[in-house]
């Protein structure tokens, strides 16, 4: 099984965000992880456009964008040239989510849908097989630092037995209260993408957290 790590620059020192991307470039992170948050669909505003083609200036790692936002499609070609390799929007968002599934593909990016923590798992039974990221959200969206809700070791297993009864392709990535001290039951319950961004930026070797959480 795969074990991605990708850092959440929510948590990042944003006075010091080039010297923070050459860190993750040089570290073992797979991707970098963006939170965008409207204040609308959440409860908070992170940062937008300008911030995404910033750093994909910067990285040499893939940008894994997260909209946490009202009506996702009327944004996803701006996000595609901005520099998002993967795009993941929330199930909760989308009135005609198989049709913004295909409108991100069709710009030759990954497809995700996030799942908010009272969402059951088995909606997104009729798209499983068009997306290639499932997020569970082991906490609600909205805010950084937050304590991991554990019912969702439940939910990825539930994921995962999905994504094997419908021979889906779909990586499963887990965002929410990720520590080395949870990081294994996560990934053993079958996550292959652990987001994570108090945990690494709080710490004083952000490099050596990370790679701690891929080797655990």
């Amino acid at each position: 099984m795969s074990k991605l790590v990708s850092p959440s620059i929510l948590s990042a020192d944003f006075g010091n965000l080039q010297k923070e991307i050459e860190m993750l470039n040089g570290s073992l992170a797979d991707w970098i992880h963006l939170d965008i948050m409207d204040g609308v669909f959440v409860p908070n505003i992170s940062f937008g456009l300008p911030v995404v083609k910033a750093v994909y200036k910067l990285s040499v790692k893939p940008l894994d964008v997260h909209l946490m936002i009202v009506n996702p499609e009327k944004y996803i070609d701006r996000f595609c040239k901005a520099g998002a390799s993967i795009l993941t929007v929330q199930y909760e968002a989308c009135v005609h989510l198989h049709g913004i599934i295909q409108q991100i593909k069709s710009l030759g990016m990954k497809a995700g849908v996030s799942l908010n923590p009272h969402t059951p798992v088995s909606s997104v039974e009729n798209v499983i097989n068009d997306i290639d990221l499932l997020l569970v959200m082991s906490v609600n969206p909205g805010f950084g630092g937050q304590k991991f809700i554990p019912k969702s070791l439940d939910r990825i297993r539930q994921a995962k037995e999905l994504i094997r009864q419908t021979g889906s392709g779909a990586q499963i990535e887990v965002d929410g209260g990720i520590y080395l001290e949870n990081a294994g039951a996560v990934y053993s319950a079958g996550a292959d993408i652990l987001v994570s961004g108090n945990a690494i930026f709080s710490t004083a070797d952000p490099q050596d957290y990370i790679k701690k959480l891929k080797l655990i």
